[in-house]
């Protein structure tokens, strides 16, 4: 297969963010790891960081190590599907340790570096730890403020209960899943002072002065579905090699270099809300994130903001993308696997990465679902439930079941009754490959990548959409999906408003595609045509946005989890105040029927897709709101994760992608500045966020208005600026950053 090639060359400017200020902290180590323990990672290692003062546990995960294949019956809870598994732990045993006073565990996403500090016998212990996308290994360090302070043993607690050797300094594990996929890690001791000795399967150490510990971890799998996934090859040479390289570095140059690179990503993009007081800087964050749910905690909010692109940069740089737990497991049957499940949660979890500058961390989903095509071809063409209009198997195009793993098996899940493809994923998956376009402008990607991919599934459209001869006046004619489904209930129906608005954007960001590279006029002609025929949605009898071509019984009732009826406002850009102003404000009617009430399911990722449609909607205060209303106990955990009650990525990845729609939206051809800016956000500043086209900007407000904007942009032209009613058309060229007042008028 044709490889992207990591990283590519993206035009950014780094801002310059003082990391000190975004640290979650705790007084006490973690119980349960999903729910408690800080997490750390590089894109493919990833760690829990528990933090006992007494017995020390990192839980170990690397992001290939799945079971199942490409699961041929589709039975979702068998083992063909698989499931997400942990490698194991890395336990630090000091029993002396049991008795401590002033504990603190923390984690500095700002420097990817989680801590440990407390005192015992008068003796004060820090440990820190990190993963480094540099060296492909977790670092730890343990030291002391007095010498030969450190006396107990490190052992390595494998999952899958392969043997464990040991030997000198180091302890590994190797081993295969039932499925064949061959995995290993290991863990090298060094240590400054004292002693070491290898007892069994375990390290003691004795008298040490300090200590660091060297993880690595690998699996044989490749993107490539000829050798079904796996290479074959022994995955303890590469670990090995990561391991012995790191050794040779000092532990102050691996922490420069992990932070280097992070802080090359992470700095892209500062933003500043104001001031909180003392009294709530004070607090632990478990009791913090509560108590900003009722009164504005600007630094947390923003820290909150941050939280899911230190995320995105840990879990998502060049291996698989991020799973329904980002890539952090501590047990071998997390829940729904811990899969890709594709009617909005994958997609959710990439939705901060181009607005908030982690452009290159959108790839790794780009090249696992270009992996995935062979296998969902096959499928797609002998699928009996993909028959097109007349009856006939699919003859080109591809198209995926709602939930898949990593080997190209997909899985039915049965929702409210509905056991069926949803046949729009692949739809909805096209739009991450033209946004990363949109926003960067790289023509040679757009040909290369996301183009093939935009028309091999608009092909399958162009040959399943259905005419309507019987409805409404207004239906009769128009072009429908077939049997599709407004996730994740109600019936199956021709024409639901969900499926619509996807295959809407689809072609209209296929059309755009083709007109930038020039290409495939008879095809594109034909796919603009088709567009112009779709069903939009209808508005119902409470100024609703209709979910299905008919309206049922209860809709004004139905305070269900998903908003799957309004893509076309957030992701999509069909519905806008400026062109659809009718089916804007219906949508705003179908929101707010919706509702967030406790005794509903809305859950963690409801809330951030909600807030994200109330800042399209431009009702600054209630999108403000639902971010505030993420925090609470029954959406967060405490380790800051989102909480469905499973621990979740989605929300917190949701959130980070709403936040930047309350400063600027560029979905309807202008970059509108401050468009949902919330009452308690009264001066403040964005740094870095991005815009369509190809810009940069960094906004900056004061008494709740526009003070000044600054634009870079990749390419030359004119760009469309609105604040307020004041819409002017500004000149940007590469060469040089636009500068404008308040009043959008330049700024020499």
């Amino acid at each position: 297969m044709t490889w992207i090639l990591l990283p590519v060359i993206i035009q950014v400017f780094v801002t310059c963010v003082r990391a000190s200020d975004k640290v979650f902290w705790y007084e006490s180590g973690a119980i349960d790891g999903r729910y408690e323990a800080s997490p750390i990672g590089n894109g493919r290692i990833g760690g829990f960081v528990y933090g006992h003062p007494e017995k020390e546990r990192v839980n170990i995960n690397e992001i290939t190590l799945w079971t199942g294949d490409d699961n041929p019956s589709h039975d979702y809870g068998g083992p063909g599907f698989g499931d997400y598994q942990t490698l194991g732990n890395i336990v630090v045993d000091l029993p002396d340790h049991k008795n401590n006073n002033n504990y603190r565990r923390a984690l500095d996403i700002g420097d990817a570096v989680s801590s440990v500090q407390y005192e015992a016998h008068g003796v004060q212990y820090k440990r820190e730890y990190f993963v480094s996308h540099v060296s492909q290994v977790l670092v730890g360090r343990l030291t002391a403020n007095k010498g030969q302070a450190y006396t107990g043993h490190i052992e390595l607690q494998d999952s899958h209960k392969v043997a464990v050797h040991a030997e000198g300094n180091t302890i590994s594990a190797n081993g295969k899943l039932e499925n064949g996929l061959r995995f290993g890690w290991k863990v090298l001791v060094q240590n400054t002072g004292g002693s070491l000795k290898v007892n069994g399967a375990v390290i003691e150490f004795n008298g040490c002065d300090a200590l660091t510990l060297i993880v690595s971890a690998g699996t044989d799998y490749v993107f490539d579905d000829s050798k079904k996934y796996k290479s074959g090859e022994d995955p303890a040479v590469h670990v090995n090699d990561w391991v012995a390289k790191a050794s040779q570095k000092s532990y102050d140059s691996l922490k420069a270099e992990h932070m280097s690179d992070f802080h090359g990503l992470f700095n892209r993009v500062d933003l500043d809300l104001g001031q909180s007081s003392a009294q709530q800087t004070a607090l632990p964050t478990v009791r913090r994130k509560v108590a900003a749910v009722n009164t504005f905690d600007p630094d947390f909010e923003e820290m909150f903001f941050q939280f899911g692109r230190y995320l995105m940069i840990s879990a998502s740089r060049d291996s698989l993308p991020t799973n329904l737990q980002g890539m952090w497991n501590d047990i071998n049957n997390p829940d729904w696997h811990a899969d890709y499940h594709g009617n909005i949660n994958l997609e959710m979890n990439y939705w901060p990465a181009e607005t908030t500058n982690l452009g290159e961390c959108h790839l790794p989903l780009f090249n696992f679902i270009r992996s995935q095509l062979n296998p969902w071809r096959k499928q797609t063409r002998e699928s009996d439930k993909l028959l097109t209009p007349d009856g006939k198997h699919s003859s080109k195009g591809v198209a995926c079941i709602g939930q898949h793993n990593i080997y190209g098996g997909m899985g039915y899940f049965n929702m409210d009754g509905n056991v069926d493809w949803d046949k729009t994923i692949t739809a909805w998956y096209a739009q991450h490959f033209w946004e990363h376009y949109a926003f960067g402008m790289d023509k040679t990607y757009l040909k290369d990548v996301a183009y093939p991919y935009m028309k091999e599934v608009a092909e399958f459209w162009d040959e399943h959409l259905k005419t309507v001869t019987k409805g409404t006046k207004e239906q009769l004619g128009k072009l429908v999906v077939p049997k599709g489904w407004s996730p994740e209930h109600g019936h199956e129906e021709d024409g639901c408003s969900y499926s619509q608005e996807i295959v809407w954007d689809l072609y209209t960001n296929y059309v755009k595609a083709a007109d930038a590279l020039g290409v495939d006029k008879e095809f594109r002609d034909r796919i603009a045509g088709q567009r112009d025929k779709l069903l939009w949605p209808g508005i119902g009898s409470f100024g609703q946005v209709m979910e299905w071509m008919e309206e049922q019984p209860g809709e004004k009732d139905d305070h269900h989890r998903h908003t799957s009826h309004l893509f076309g406002v957030f992701p999509g850009h069909q519905f806008n105040w400026e062109t659809t102003a009718n089916l804007t404000k219906a949508s705003l009617v179908s929101l707010n029927a919706r509702g967030i009430d406790p005794s509903s399911d809305v859950t963690e990722w409801a809330f951030a897709w909600r807030s994200a449609l109330y800042a399209r909607l431009r009702d600054a205060d209630q999108a403000h709101h639902l971010l505030r209303e993420l925090l609470a106990d029954r959406n967060t955990c405490a380790n800051m994760f989102a909480k469905l009650p499973a621990m979740q990525v989605d929300g917190n990845f949701g959130i980070t992608g709403a936040i930047p729609e309350f400063l600027v939206q560029s979905h309807a051809d202008v970059i509108d500045l401050l468009p949902a800016l919330p009452g308690d956000w009264k001066v403040g500043h964005a740094k870095g966020l991005r815009a369509r086209g190809g810009h940069e900007l960094e906004i900056y407000w004061d008494n709740h208005t526009l003070n000044n904007v600054l634009i870079k942009s990749v390419v030359a032209g004119d760009v469309k600026v609105k604040f307020g009613d004041t819409v002017k058309t500004i000149k940007v060229d590469p060469s040089k950053a636009t500068h404008l007042d308040h009043n959008l008028n330049p700024i020499p």
